[in-house]
Order: C-alpha cells, then structure tokens, then sequence
C-alpha cells in the first residue's frame, strides 16, 4: 500500500509539472505541509506506541506466567486472585489501547481536513485562472488537476495514515483474548463446599481412560488413606503414578470406581474449596517473576512478614533469604533465574507450608538437586509432611524408604503395598527395583 501511494504521488507530480508546471509550486507545498504534519505529531504518536507496546508484552508475559501456575493456582483454589491479577494488566492495557486510539483518531482527521481544504482551494483557484484565461490554463486542465489533485491527498493520506499502524500488537491483543474467553472444563456450580478436611482419602477401584488413548492409566485402583498418613508411589514411567496425584488433586475425574474424601464422592464437591486445603510441591518449582515474599506468600494475602519467615524458616529457606540483597523483597528473576535449584525447591516448600494443607502432593521434588540441596529439602520436607495425609511419587528410592505405606505400580495397577522393609523381605517388584538402584 505505501509502495502503491509514493509510486502514484511520484507520477502526478510529474505529470502536474509537464502538463501546468505553474500549479506544481502548489503541490510541493501540500506534501510538505503533510510531511511536516506527520512530524509534528510523530513524537506524541512514538509514545503512545510504545507505552502500548509495553503493555501488549507485559500481557504476553503475564498469560505465560498464568498458564505455568495454572498446576499451582487450580491446585490450591486460587483462579479467582490469578483472574484479578490479570484484570489489573488488562485493564492498563486497555487505557493505553484508548489513548493510542485517540492519537490516532485526532492526526487522521486533521490531516484529512487540512488536505481536503488545501484541494478545494486548488481547484477554486484553478477553476478561476483558467475562466480568466491566465497562463493558458484550460477546462481540461482543470479538470486533470481536480482529479489528480483527489489521487494525490489520497496518496499522501494513506502514507500519513502508515505511522500509528500497530498490527502486530493488536494481534497479540486478539490471540491473548481468544485464550482468556476459553470456556472453563471444570463444573463446580452447585457442588458441596468444603468447610473443613480431616484429609481421609478412599480409593475405590478407581480407574481413568484418556480419550486418546485405549488402555487406561489406572484401573482398579483400590487404596485407604488415613488422615496424616504418607504414602508413596514408586513404579517404572508409564505405570500410572502422576495420573493417581491428578485425580487426588482434582485435575482428572476416576471414569470407573469412586474417590472419596472424608467420606464424600469427589463428584458431588466443590473442587476450589477442595484445594484450599490444598498445597502441591512439583518437580519442577513455579515461580513467578516477583519477590521472594509474593512467590511464598502467592494467595495468601492476610499473611504477615512473621508467617512468611517462619514458612521460609521450616523449609531451610531463611538462612539463603537473608543473605538476598534485599531479603524478602528481592527479585527472584523470571521462573526463579536469579536462584539455584534447590533454592527455588525450598521456595515451593515454604510456599507449601504456609496454607498450612489438610493435603500433600510431592511430584518428584527432590528429583533435580544435588546432594546437599537434597538434604536441605529433605529436612523441610520432614517437618512438612507431620500430620497431613501426603502423596509422594518418586524414582529414588532412597526419598520414600520413610513413607507410612508404599504403593509399587505397574501398567495402572497396584502390584504392591507396605513398608520398605516388608516390601524388601517380600523380594518382589520393590525389591527389584530397589537391587537395580543399589547396583
């Protein structure tokens, strides 16, 4: 389009300048007069684009860190602060969109007007030079001028108008919109709220089947879990050990069997109250790029500086976070860059521990570390997991010897249960695995 416009605008000129070159004065004064127009309102327009386009990234980033804690956020109930939060960046976004637009709005009608009103007055001008026969400008040239004069400020309007164009950004604006109005899977409308949670949890011959894939991940899944007892998964890849922690969190629903919590179906209750009793501590700890006390303190807005650093304390996190630059209020970095592995792990934890959870999910949590972040982790692991009924799915062996009851999964189903030490006198498939990991 502006490649079209200068090529056209370069034409007439030269056409106006073989044909009526007294009239070409005129015309190198409208283009100018534009030009300059363009100029003077570049800076304010440069502006605005970029405050915009800060907003657009910021939005961008925002929905990317949303979707990494959607584990987190679903797990402990919190969509409703998740959705707050990006309605504070939405609605910024918005109020820069709106300014931009008014920019834009104000320097396309001015340069409309001032071209049109330079046009009538040519051809006024013309039309009266050629009734007195001044210069020898005839009916005809009057005529070329009109209509040249009307392809020439459309021309030099459609290159003014090429400034403020901002496709890319409202682009994004669409994409992210289509991700935010995605209509919600989980149904809780009408469902049993949960006031309160010893933390029971009963499996009975609870199986779920992919809709992609024809052999279920779990089948016949039968297990009683008393309140504050530990229990670990322990299998090969594949053997079903995340999908049992998904459907204790609430993430998938059993297609076969019942899973009951304190007695009631998980069908018939209200998930988010489900979660706020809560807390889950992944492989891979999710953090958000903010300061150490938001990252701990993520949904718990009531909590006070001595509840954060008594979490962080719990979890061997404090020592580390004292020595930050700004302690509490240091910057962790996007995904916790500015902190070592165990130290983002330990972050998690204390996350963890300050909801105070009726209910404890460990996916791996110490897979990644070395052995003294490992030993670091396991101690505040320890004194997280008194008194609340905890999942644990690790390949290490070595992290779960402690659990109350391990759980030995193989192709979806349970092949063993007990102790470390009645599961290695039974020489079955923990001991197998346990040879294979002493070797």
């Amino acid at each position: 389009t502006g490649l079209g416009a200068f090529t056209v605008l370069t034409g007439g000129l030269v056409i106006i300048a073989v044909r009526t070159p007294e009239f070409l004065p005129v015309f190198l004064v409208v283009v100018p007069a534009a030009s300059l127009l363009v100029a003077r309102l570049r800076a304010r327009l440069r502006t605005h684009n970029e405050r915009f386009r800060h907003e657009v990234e910021a939005l961008s980033s925002r929905v990317t860190e949303m979707t990494r804690l959607i584990p987190v956020t679903r797990a402990h109930g919190l969509e409703g602060k998740a959705l707050r939060r990006m309605d504070g960046t939405l609605d910024r976004l918005l109020t820069s969109g709106m300014r931009l637009d008014l920019v834009n709005g104000r320097f396309g009608s001015l340069s409309w007007v001032v071209l049109n009103v330079v046009g009538v007055l040519v051809l006024a001008g013309a039309a009266l030079i050629s009734y007195y026969d001044v210069w020898g400008v005839t009916a005809g040239d009057v005529v070329m001028l009109s209509a040249f004069l009307t392809t020439l400020t459309n021309s030099t309007t459609t290159l003014a108008g090429l400034a403020p164009v901002v496709t890319k950004g409202l682009e994004s604006v669409r994409s992210v919109g289509e991700v935010l109005q995605a209509p919600e899977l989980e149904d809780n409308e009408g469902k049993k709220e949960l006031t309160a949670l010893r933390g029971a949890v009963a499996f009975e011959g609870v199986g779920h089947l992919y809709d992609s894939d024809g052999r279920p991940a779990v089948s016949d899944f039968t297990l009683s879990v008393e309140p504050g007892e530990t229990i670990a998964l322990v299998g090969a890849s594949g053997a079903g050990k995340s999908t049992v922690l998904n459907l204790v969190i609430g993430f998938l629903r059993p297609t076969s069997g019942r899973l009951l919590l304190d007695g009631h179906d998980m069908n018939t209750l209200d998930l988010r109250t489900y979660r706020r009793f809560v807390s889950v501590v992944p492989q891979e700890s999710i953090l958000f790029d903010g300061t150490v006390r938001e990252n701990v303190a993520y949904g718990m807005d009531e909590a006070d500086e001595e509840t954060v650093r008594g979490a962080l304390r719990d979890a061997n996190a404090l020592e580390f976070v004292d020595r930050l630059p700004r302690g509490l209020d240091t910057l962790v970095g996007e995904h916790g860059a500015r902190l070592s592995g165990g130290q983002r792990q330990r972050l998690a934890i204390a996350r963890a521990l300050i909801r105070d959870p009726r209910v404890l999910v460990l996916d791996e949590a110490t897979s990644a570390l070395d052995t003294r972040s490992e030993a670091l982790v396991q101690q505040a692991l320890a004194r997280l997991l008194r008194g609340r009924t905890t999942f644990v799915v690790a390949h290490r062996l070595s992290t779960v010897r402690g659990a109350d009851r391990i759980v030995v999964m193989g192709e979806g189903r349970i092949q063993e249960i007990g102790t470390h030490e009645e599961l290695l006198a039974g020489g079955g498939a923990y001991a197998a695995l346990h040879s294979g990991q002493v070797a």
